[in-house]
């Protein structure tokens, strides 16, 4: 992965075995990895944290919010992070999709993950 180097990715999932196999993959491949459990965590990682470059978030999540709108918050409060979204379900639209983000299906594979990864960054 040509961008991963020095890039700090915020994983969004609500499952805890799917999050730990994303998490360890990105590490993986030279990614820094905030986890999170779900939006109101993500939020508090955020406010916390001053490098995150990618929000890369399940959209079917419990809580305040789903990752849409988790999309939609981050992108009105840190323009500058790039949005990754995924489901197994859900199909949103480019247009729903906040800031040029992208949307990856779920199952997804590391190597379609790294593409879409390479392609946010480069813009």
């Amino acid at each position: 992965m040509g961008q991963a180097c020095g890039t700090t990715v915020l994983l969004v999932e609500d499952e805890l075995f799917v999050r730990m196999i994303g998490a360890d993959a990105l590490s993986e491949a030279g990614y820094r990895v905030i986890e999170a459990g779900d939006a109101d965590e993500a939020l508090a990682r955020l406010e916390r944290s001053d490098d995150v470059q990618v929000l890369f978030t399940d959209i079917r999540m419990p809580g305040s919010m789903d990752g849409l709108q988790l999309a939609g918050e981050v992108h009105r409060r840190w323009p500058a992070i790039r949005i990754l979204l995924t489901s197994g379900d859900t199909r949103p639209t480019g247009a729903a999709i906040p800031d040029d983000g992208r949307f990856l299906a779920k199952p997804y594979r590391f190597e379609a993950l790294s593409r879409e990864l390479d392609q946010l960054l480069a813009h």
